[in-house]
């Protein structure tokens, strides 16, 4: 629900201590004294007493009659939420004091991202749908490796959920500090999209153009999808001299080679000019391919001229440290994130990240039980389930 709390009122004195009124039938009524707090006027000013020459009295009284007009529209504007002539007011006279409220909590996205913010204004976002966040599915998956990983609990303090639907918000602000609601009206993102369908373009559109305006304000992020595990502090292994960097689903060994193929789930972007007009021109070419998702659409503009026109410091990040389904971090000894990508089917990612998790926590065991030849489990129910029946996961009342 969305709440406008009501402009308050306050009362100002003119420095001549002279007013006027505009009555309802149209009249002025001139008053000694200035508004009051009710938007009325104080009376007891008494009436100009002609002069001599009709012409110079007819001249002084428009000018009165002017001055008064101008004095009295001034105090209508400062209190017309008491006077009966605001109604006629158009809202544009009225500066807009609107705080949003969902699930009775204030739901401003500046006051989130300050909140989260690291020093250096960077901030952790994922989003987050009903079926993704409810017990037991991924969020709870994801949350658990961020506590399970080495170095990754601290930055939990620096993640927001962008919650896409009303059920998400309410989940998030009961396990988590920084949570945003990004609702769009007329569109229900609540349930399991099925990949490439319009409900999941129009999710990861939105997706696009949010981040854009995350870096506007001057925030620099990393995007993480949901289904990926943190399992390090992936900071080590940025580069220092790009604007954008991506995770790939496969990486051919050069990270300035974009014939790589990218994967939009995980990204670290520095926010600035050239970034912004990136994200902008990114968004601008879903029209320009149409039916594509932002990752295919990237692969159609990585090499388009207009990067190098901007300046666009594009880098690629390595499976070995970003890997996935896809193409695995084989050693256990440098993976910082694992992706369940080249996966779909929601509970087909809950049962293979689950099990991966589980993979971590033997490598973690302290010595003499660790296993340092350890390698993952995975992908089971993850691997061929683009050729599999898919069924909708079964969502909670």
């Amino acid at each position: 629900m969305v709440e406008s709390p009501n402009p308050s009122s306050t009362a100002s004195k003119g420095s001549d201590g002279g007013s006027s009124a505009i009555s309802i039938d149209g009249t002025v009524k001139s008053h000694h004294g200035s508004c009051d707090g009710d938007g009325k006027q104080a009376s007891g000013f008494a009436p100009a007493t002609p002069s001599s020459g009709s012409g110079s009295f007819a001249l002084r009284n428009l000018r009165i009659v002017l001055l008064f007009a101008g004095l009295g529209v001034s105090c209508l504007l400062l209190y017309g939420s008491a006077n009966p002539l605001a109604a006629f007011l158009p809202s544009s006279f009225y500066p807009a004091r609107t705080a949003s409220k969902v699930n009775g909590t204030f739901n401003n996205l500046d006051r989130v991202l300050k909140e989260a913010s690291m020093e250096d204004k960077t901030v952790i976002l994922t989003t987050l749908n009903d079926a993704w966040a409810e017990p037991g599915s991924i969020f709870d998956v994801f949350l658990e490796s961020f506590k399970r990983g080495n170095g990754t609990h601290k930055l939990l303090d620096h993640l927001v959920i962008v919650a896409l639907d009303h059920k998400a918000y309410v989940r998030c602000l009961k396990l988590h500090p920084h949570c945003y609601a990004l609702l769009t009206q007329g569109t229900d993102f609540s349930g399991e999209a099925d990949f490439m369908s319009a409900d999941y373009l129009q999710m990861m559109w939105r997706r696009i153009d949010f981040l854009r305006e995350v870096l506007e304000k001057g925030y620099s992020l990393i995007f993480t999808d949901t289904d990926i595990m943190w399992l390090r502090d992936p900071f080590p292994r940025f580069y220092t001299d790009a604007d954008f960097q991506i995770a790939c689903d496969y990486f051919g060994g050069n990270p300035s080679d974009r014939n790589n193929a990218p994967n939009g789930g995980f990204t670290y972007v520095k926010s600035n000019n050239r970034t912004v007009e990136f994200y902008k021109f990114w968004y601008r070419s879903r029209e320009q391919y149409p039916g594509k998702h932002d990752q295919d659409v990237l692969n159609e503009i990585k090499m388009d001229p207009f990067l190098d026109e901007i300046g666009l410091r594009m880098k690629f990040l390595d499976t070995a440290y970003f890997g996935g389904f896809c193409q695995a971090s084989r050693d256990l000894n440098l993976v910082c994130t694992m992706h369940a990508n080249c996966c779909v089917g929601l509970d087909n990612k809950i049962h293979d990240l689950k099990i991966l998790l589980d993979d971590w926590r033997q490598y973690m065991k302290p010595l003499p039980n660790a296993n340092p030849s350890l390698s993952w489990s995975v992908p089971q129910d993850c691997k061929g389930s683009f050729n599999k029946p898919h069924h909708h996961h079964k969502q909670q009342d």
